[in-house]
């Protein structure tokens, strides 16, 4: 009996121990990455969304502009600096819209093709995605194309959504939060796995799990302004409880969100300016609203009447 005692103790202790060693591993294999990734061990539950009120727009709205197959990417941004190019290294991927250039304004996407399956030709962007493998410099190497991009919209639970203007720009992010204090960083990330937590670090996945990347946007527009000074003012994000700001109104709420097969055990950064470090906090995305004025009333009904509509198997203009 004395001896299937100590057994069962030596069966604890040694279980115990392994235990530990299993997590002292995992801590340290999150910190040699460096101070940008983690494991999802530690990461955040994703917040409950808020209880919608009578009357609320609890619908959704899906559809598809594909994974940026073509490789439209250039170093423009129509909303902040229009017209002109950016750094060689800041490359942004698009969506939607054909038509962006680097010396693109908004005033040229008129008319232009687009990849979305329902005739949008909104253009979104955001940074590229690279890996970070021995032998690429400090930037990375090739832009990484997402496995999958999933576009939808979303009402507010406190009423219903009003249309989004023709042209209205919408940010989310800020390419400098490494450097300026980071109040408007919104970088959201998740493992494909782990979808009840995110963080706004790179996440170190485990292996078969994809990366997941997701942009949130604002959805509080003033009613006036198709942009601002600093690009965000104008749209803003919904107060606790999903309700909007006073002087604001609730428009289509966009969430986009990426997939992307990153090598088990590979670094990965997206494109950043040169003394932001690559900061996951960086992570940042903009639209520009050229959705038919039709789809736009049906994404409205959608959304107001509670539907889930879904758009995404109708062929694209230009896949």
């Amino acid at each position: 009996m004395a001896s299937a005692k100590r057994f069962v103790v030596a069966l604890e202790a040694l279980l115990t121990a392994l235990v530990l060693v299993a997590a002292v591993a995992v801590h340290f294999a999150g910190n040699s990455w460096g101070p940008y990734y983690t494991t999802m061990a530690g990461a955040e539950a994703v917040p409950s969304a808020a209880a919608p009120v009578a009357g609320a727009s609890t619908g959704s709205y899906a559809w598809n502009c594909g994974r940026n197959e073509r490789g439209h990417r250039n170093t423009a941004n129509i909303v902040v600096t229009p017209g002109k190019p950016g750094p060689p290294h800041h490359l942004h991927d698009y969506v939607g819209n054909l038509g962006v250039r680097d010396l693109s304004t908004v005033a040229d996407l008129a008319g232009q093709p687009t990849t979305c399956s329902n005739g949008d030709a909104s253009t979104y962007f955001w940074a590229v995605l690279r890996l970070a493998e021995p032998g690429h410099n400090e930037h990375g190497g090739s832009p990484q194309v997402p496995a999958s991009v999933t576009m939808k919209y979303y009402g507010n639970p406190r009423g219903p959504v009003l249309p989004m203007p023709r042209l209205l720009r919408v940010t989310v992010g800020d390419a400098y939060a490494h450097t300026n204090g980071g109040a408007q960083a919104r970088a959201r990330w998740t493992c494909s796995n782990t979808l009840e937590r995110q963080t706004m670090k790179y996440p170190i996945c485990d292996d078969g799990a994809a990366v997941v990347r997701i942009f949130d946007f604002p959805s509080c527009w003033d009613g006036r302004q198709l942009d601002s000074a600093k690009h965000r003012e104008h749209v803003v994000f919904p107060i606790t409880g999903g309700g909007c700001p006073v002087g604001t109104f609730a428009i289509p709420r966009l969430q986009i969100t990426m997939t992307y097969a990153v090598p088990h055990g590979t670094r990965y950064l997206i494109d950043a300016f040169d003394d932001q470090d690559h900061d996951p906090a960086t992570d940042h995305g903009f639209l520009v609203n050229l959705m038919p004025e039709a789809r736009m009333v049906r994404v409205v009904n959608c959304l107001n009447q509670g539907q889930a509509c879904d758009d995404t198997a109708t062929g694209r203009t230009a896949p």
